[in-house]
């Protein structure tokens, strides 16, 4: 536990933010540059659900496409600290909160993981706390 994963950055662009928020979030300040210049975010902005596949996605990359992951359990404590602006960089790390043996599949691990991502400013943008279930090394019943 403790161990920091760094994440590599991504550039958040014009076109991914309306391709996303096409998709997913049609707000008109994640579509529409004078309505995101007049909306509170004064400015085009990445959904917030896009910062999280993104960081997932930088999450896969740096650690989970190298452990046996069987995927996310969920997530709690998710805050979007600061908007995602076109043309920033995001990226940043996780921390291994927590390890722990399923009691009722002890083949199975639950990491839990603690996100810190940052725009190229180092002004934080989102947090969360994500569970994934790992396979285990050795199947063992825990003590």
């Amino acid at each position: 536990m403790g161990e920091v994963i760094a994440l590599d950055r991504t550039t958040v662009s014009k076109e991914m933010i309306i391709t996303f928020a096409r998709e997913f979030d049609p707000f008109p300040f994640h579509l529409d540059e004078a309505a995101a210049k007049a909306s509170l975010l004064g400015g085009l902005a990445s959904s917030g659900w896009q910062t999280g596949a993104l960081s997932l996605r930088m999450l896969v990359d740096a650690f989970l496409s190298k452990v046996a992951s069987a995927g996310g359990l969920g997530f709690k404590d998710l805050k979007w600290k600061a908007p995602v602006m076109v043309g920033d960089t995001i990226g940043g790390t996780v921390t291994i909160a927590e390890l722990r043996r399923s009691s009722g599949h002890p083949q199975w691990g639950i990491v839990t993981l603690d996100f810190d991502i940052r725009n190229q400013k180092d002004r934080p943008v989102m947090t969360m706390r994500l569970a994934n279930l790992v396979e285990c090394r050795t199947v063992e019943a825990s003590a």
